[in-house]
């Protein structure tokens, strides 16, 4: 989310009262903007505050300090907003007015509370298992390289020193995890929001589902709402490449469809799905969350609701990947929220890296199709932006060459917001992780190449 577009929310306690007094009929035309998104901005503020901070606490263990610290990082009107803990459910409220509150469940995470829900407390997950084998297959690290390490462990210094806040930096070569830093709050165990990584995530489960047979790329008619109209004719593929056609604002700011489906909605791909048609499908890339959340839709009713999905992700995943510190949250609905609520540890994250570069093989078999895997990686057919494959970024950007010129050409990448960082490197059979909270830009090509230099290959 950029920073400057929630300054919109620090004022809007003293704005909303001004405009209903001085403005009446012509609010909107002194001001620049509707007063209905000024109406949204304190809900969104409250609902955003709540489902945040419930995770943070409940799922990453942070301390209220902390999270008041990362929330200011978004908007400074944060201070006004009071945060309490109550078991597992954290309230926020601004004034006498506004309140929501999210609710933590074990091995699900946090969802905002809406009424009416699906009683998420039935559901039933199961425990990740892991053990003292030699990463990957388990948390031992014994092939940490004292050089490596020492600029691992330098790098995330200078990071945190520069106000960049560096949480977690893992190196993986050859199959082996040869260094790693974090920052004193983290840990080797500790889930950390990956924000849009999730989309990554979200395309490898349904590469796991084409593995098995239960999904094909091409088929359409992909909802039931959609039979009758265009959209009808939008392929999974598509919606992979974020190349649907469809409409959505990917702004973060009140009264956007993008903060309207996180935070104020009990089902993210319901809102979704509401989204009309505006390119003819395949033609036109366009960055959506909503996109993602469609494929988490599918997924689930491709399935057979939350409860099998679930078990379907732990099964055919996480399990054989051993990532026992990983945790995908559901919203209110029980739909995976495919967009955005992936926490992992900085070593799990790396073991989904781990995956696409070793073609889809995880340590005892093969999860993935290895075409699967190049099909993920290669561009799409949009006029505007071939540089995306399924649900990851391409540094080979089309006629417009690389994203970014100081990273090897063949590189891929998860990316997140506040500049959460997956890069997988096939030259030098690699993968690099960091996961941070920068509110502004991170220097990854400069960081990660000073990695790279100091490993064979390319």
């Amino acid at each position: 989310m950029e920073t400057e577009t929630f300054w919109l929310i620090a004022i809007f306690a003293a704005v909303v009262v001004l405009a209903k007094v001085l403005f009446c009929r012509h609010a909107q035309q002194r001001l620049g903007f509707s007063l209905r998104y000024l109406r949204e901005a304190p809900q969104l503020l409250t609902a955003m505050a709540a489902k945040l901070a419930c995770s943070a606490r409940h799922v990453s263990g942070f301390t209220p300090a902390h999270i008041q610290r990362d929330l200011r990082s978004y908007s400074a009107a944060y201070n006004l907003v009071r945060i309490e803990y109550r078991d597992k459910k954290v309230i926020a409220s601004l004034g006498g007015s506004f309140r929501r509150s999210a609710t933590f469940r074990p091995g699900l995470g946090c969802s905002l509370d809406h009424w009416p829900d699906i009683q998420l407390n039935r559901l039933r997950v199961a425990a990740v298992t892991s053990d003292d084998s030699p990463w990957p297959a388990g948390e031992h690290t014994p092939h940490i390289r004292p050089p490596l390490q020492s600029l691992a462990e330098r790098l995330v210094e200078e990071d945190n020193r520069a106000g960049l806040d560096t949480r977690a930096l893992v190196v993986i070569h050859h199959g082996r995890l040869v260094a790693e830093s974090y920052a004193a709050s983290v840990g080797p165990s500790t889930p950390l929001l990956g924000w849009s990584m999730a989309k990554s995530l979200t395309a490898i489960m349904i590469g796991r589902m084409e593995a098995l047979g239960l999904a094909n790329l091409q088929c359409h008619n992909l909802f039931p709402q959609w039979r009758g109209d265009a959209r009808s004719e939008i392929t999974l593929q598509q919606l992979l490449q974020m190349c649907s056609g469809l409409r959505f604002d990917e702004t973060y700011a009140p009264g956007h469809d993008a903060t309207r489906m996180l935070f104020g909605t009990a089902s993210t791909s319901e809102y979704a799905l509401q989204s009309p048609l505006e390119h003819s499908p395949g033609c036109f890339f366009c960055y959506s969350s909503g996109t993602t959340n469609l494929l988490a839709r599918w997924m689930h009713q491709q399935l057979g609701g939350t409860q099998r999905c679930i078990e379907f992700l732990y099964r055919e995943l996480l399990q054989p990947l051993n990532m026992a510190h990983t945790l995908f949250e559901t919203d209110a609905s029980g739909v995976l929220v495919g967009s955005s609520y992936a926490y992992a540890s900085g070593r799990d994250w790396a073991r989904l890296g781990l995956l696409m570069l070793d073609n889809g093989r995880s340590v005892s078999t093969r999860l993935l199709r290895e075409d699967w895997v190049q099909r993920a990686q290669a561009p799409n057919r949009s006029a505007n932006e071939p540089g995306y494959g399924y649900q990851f970024w391409l540094n080979r950007n089309g006629s417009e060459g690389l994203r970014y010129p100081g990273l090897p050409a063949d590189t891929y990448f998860m990316l997140g917001n506040h500049e959460q960082k997956l890069m997988i490197c096939p030259s030098y059979d690699a993968v690099i992780v960091r996961i941070g909270w920068t509110a502004g830009e991170y220097p990854m090509q400069r960081q990660f190449a000073r990695i790279l230099n100091h490993l064979p290959g390319g």
